[in-house]
């Protein structure tokens, strides 16, 4: 399942977000979403995990505080066409 998290504190980067959402079980791929000609976070991200794992995840992250920024966790809607 995909995963959106949004509402990333800026210093987040993709190892820290892989390292949040482990403790919930195997992360296949953890990626925040970075403006190309900066670099810089544009402070959401997505995380893929097995159905059952995202599922605790997202229960147990959405509205968790990180750096004082409370995380806003659901599952990924995919790209609009």
């Amino acid at each position: 399942m995909d995963i959106y998290v949004g509402n990333l504190p800026w210093s987040v980067d993709d190892k820290e977000l892989e390292e949040l959402f482990s403790e919930y079980g195997d992360v296949e791929s953890a990626k925040v979403i970075k403006y190309k000609d900066s670099n810089r976070s544009k402070g959401f991200g997505f995380v893929e995990m097995d159905d059952e794992s995202a599922a605790k995840a997202i229960e147990a992250l959405e509205g968790h505080e990180l750096e004082g920024r409370p995380l806003k966790v659901n599952q990924s809607r995919g790209k609009s066409e």
